[in-house]
């Protein structure tokens, strides 16, 4: 800010266009551009949470028009499901053989979102909609609808519930079987919340969390909703063609019994099998 009708000198002024870049950066955060998303968006407050890092062990095709909204596996397959309004469909792959075992496409104009296997039922959530469907694990056959109330984004279950996201920086823990709300969490890193929880992945260690429009991957305690650990996944961004028309981060599956993940994108042409260890490795 300038006082009074004086100009000030020019190195003073080129300081203060200085400190205004700053601040712009630091109240606006990222620029971004329609359609696009930054290469990295370190925004998650660090606090006590472990900084991570992704270190790529393989890498595998992904279908390049899938809008990928849920990834999960379920044994040998692997469950996706993807968005778009007419676009949207969960599918469920051999992954020994990237063979198409079962698929079923949601009918316009509903726009698919997470998807998580529950007991005997497979959950898909859908955007704006309210709805949630409930399918045959198998066939995935769409088995009978649930409303809800809010925006649908991402969703997995632990042993005895669902657990939900809607953008924001609340986790919505559900009954598994009416979808019912049990309670909210709402989660916060350094005492700051935490926004834009977008795809969801349950495990011991706590739920991991795609942030959109970012390249993070936060880990949450389920039960103080404190973030414990930020991985930065901008790598994975940084490793596909540049020229390639792809969207934010987003997906991510746990492999059972190991300490690996995979994680790919809306569009994206690669899927990798990842590990996340310390960034400082």
């Amino acid at each position: 800010m300038r006082s009074g009708n004086h100009a000030p000198p020019t190195r003073a002024r080129a300081l203060v266009r200085a400190l205004a870049r700053v601040v712009t950066t630091l109240v606006a955060g990222p620029v971004l551009v329609a359609g696009c998303s930054p290469a990295s968006t370190p925004a998650t407050p660090v606090g006590q949470a472990e900084r991570l890092e992704v270190r790529i062990l393989a890498t595998e095709p992904h279908d390049p028009t899938a809008f990928t909204q849920g990834l999960e596996l379920d044994g040998d397959r692997l469950l996706e499901g993807t968005g778009r309004s007419g676009q949207s469909r969960i599918t469920a792959t051999d992954r020994a053989t990237g063979e198409v075992l079962a698929r079923d496409d949601l009918p316009a104009p509903l726009f698919g979102e997470g998807i998580t296997r529950a007991g005997d039922v497979v959950w898909q959530l859908t955007w704006r909609d309210g709805i949630a469907v409930v399918r045959d694990p198998d066939t995935l056959t769409e088995l009978r609808r649930v409303t809800y109330d809010g925006e649908g984004w991402g969703i997995c279950a632990t042993d005895d519930a669902l657990i939900t996201s809607d953008g924001s920086d609340t986790l919505t823990v559900r009954d598994p079987v009416s979808f019912a709300v049990r309670s909210t969490q709402s989660v916060t890193s350094a005492g700051q919340p935490v926004t834009a929880l977008n795809e969801l992945e349950c495990t011991p260690d706590g739920v991991w969390a795609n942030r959109w429009k970012t390249d993070e991957i936060v880990r949450i305690d389920p039960d103080s909703g404190e973030v414990t650990a930020v991985v930065d996944a901008a790598p994975l961004r940084a490793s596909l063609d540049p020229d390639a028309d792809v969207d934010v981060l987003n997906g991510i599956a746990a492999v059972d019994g190991t300490d690996r993940f995979l994680v790919t994108g809306k569009l994206w042409p690669t899927m990798f099998e990842v590990q996340f260890v310390p960034a400082d490795a």
